[in-house]
């Protein structure tokens, strides 16, 4: 996936508008006045340089007498916004951070559930290099891993500076999956420790043995804005109210499945304890 290819897309979908519009015998003044939006909206629209809502496509095709092309034009649009997304993902790590670094910047309450991986917030620079590594070679990043690092840590500083407050919910799994090494884990794990004496940061930890309650990914929700979801191929962001509500419910569900404060603490030492040497644990 290219930004050419999804500049192609807009551009295919704004000509099939524009058709629409030209059928209806509209101008793209007065099909601006019906709809009671700026003239310069259209132009963007039908030129591709701006991607209509699924909610423009329906005012759209209302006033040019098209609604029977909606379910196919909101298809259209939905898989261009998908290859938009995995373009942004291709794009690169560090693009990637410095984009979330305004997003959690601009938030006051971000809420975050994990259930494999530990928070990109939370990550010391051994496990984000281990795992960094992993995804430049898996998705073929040119960039240096370095770069990517180096965005992330500034990315946490949100954690000590500016009027936030975190909740991060973990299946207890994320204390287990081995990311780099034993050590590199250990020092993950006493980093996670260190960041839990933060005030205005709370974690708890989902135990392993939990009921099944809800369906769950992993997913970040930025005050009631917006929620990020991480798929293999895309990122999805979702804004729609009533969708955002299902992830809150989510997100308290899950929250209410959770050991906080020194239970948690223990969980986190015991999967320390697992992974040190036996002779420092007292075995022969």
């Amino acid at each position: 996936m290219t930004s050419s290819s999804v500049r192609d897309a807009r551009e295919a979908l704004g000509a099939r508008l524009r058709e629409l519009r030209k059928d209806a015998g509209l101008s793209g003044v007065q099909l601006a006045e019906l709809t009671g939006w700026h003239s310069s909206k259209i132009s963007k629209i039908e030129s591709g340089k701006q991607a209509p809502s699924e909610a423009d496509i329906r005012i759209w095709c209302r006033h040019c007498k098209a609604k029977p092309q909606v379910p196919d034009l909101i298809a259209t649009l939905r898989n261009v916004e998908a290859a938009y997304v995995e373009w942004k993902r291709i794009a690169g790590i560090r693009r990637k951070q410095q984009q979330l670094h305004g997003l959690e910047a601009e938030t006051r309450l971000t809420r975050w559930f994990e259930p494999v991986i530990m928070p990109g917030l939370l990550q010391t620079k051994e496990y984000m290099r281990a795992m960094l590594g992993k995804v430049s070679a898996f998705y073929s990043h040119d960039e240096p891993v370095d770069e990517g690092i180096a965005a992330r840590i500034e990315r946490q500083q949100v954690l000590r500076h500016g009027n936030h407050r975190f909740n991060f919910v973990l299946a207890e799994q994320v204390l287990y999956t081995t990311v780099g090494s034993d050590d590199i884990m250990i020092g993950q794990l006493d980093h996670l420790l260190s960041v839990m004496r933060l005030p205005n940061v709370v974690v708890s930890v989902i135990p392993t043995m939990s009921d099944y309650q809800v369906p769950t990914t992993n997913f970040v929700i930025f005050d009631r804005r917006v929620a990020h979801v991480e798929t293999i191929s895309a990122e999805l962001t979702i804004t729609q109210p009533r969708e955002l509500v299902l992830y809150e419910q989510v997100f308290q569900t899950l929250l209410g499945q959770a050991v906080i404060g020194e239970a948690a603490r223990v969980l986190i030492g015991q999967a320390m304890g697992r992974r040190q040497p036996r002779s420092a644990s007292g075995g022969t």
